[in-house]
């Protein structure tokens, strides 16, 4: 991409310089136009304003070239950029599916029910066990809702274009 952007750069600055050489064209075309103008030569006159007006045509195209080309440029750096932020995107799901291995939150269940057994024969009030399963529900559904949140806001921020990346870390 760099490359090209030079590349693109490059000619860019070209058109520049054709626009400059035909601008000081025009300004020797005024002037001859003038001189004939004085001398009554009426048919020179039409001729080199007929000359002038291609001139500014041309650079009017070559102006449009130019945007076109720095359209390109804008484009191919947006592009890099989109695909920076999937890359990032692709990391930062490979750490939560590390983070996810690292948290199990079914064994933590398991180890809770066990443990809550264990408390019912001991004569541990059960309602601590039902406030530590509902905390354990709701981060659960909290988790998901943030799940479909953020990809939420990546679908807007990419522009469905993280569709490769995988949907939902489990």
């Amino acid at each position: 991409v760099n490359e090209w952007s030079l590349k693109i750069r490059k000619e860019m600055r070209v058109i520049d310089r054709q626009i400059r050489d035909i601008q000081r064209e025009e300004e020797k075309v005024k002037r001859s136009i003038k001189d004939a103008a004085k001398k009554g030569q009426k048919d020179v006159c039409v001729i080199l304003a007929k000359e002038l007006i291609r001139s500014r045509k041309a650079v009017s195209k070559l102006y449009a070239s130019k945007a076109h080309m720095n359209s390109v440029l804008m484009g191919m750096k947006n592009q890099l950029a989109v695909l920076r932020v999937a890359g990032s995107l692709q990391k930062s799901t490979e750490v939560m599916k590390a983070m996810q291995n690292l948290v199990k939150i079914p064994e933590i269940q398991a180890t809770m029910r066990e443990l809550s057994k264990e408390m019912m024969k001991a004569g541990i009030i059960e309602e601590m066990l039902e406030d530590t399963f509902e905390s354990l529900e709701d981060q659960e559904e909290m988790e998901e809702e943030a799940e479909m949140e953020i990809d939420k806001i990546l679908f807007e921020i990419t522009a469905g274009a993280l569709g490769k990346a995988p949907s939902k870390v489990t």
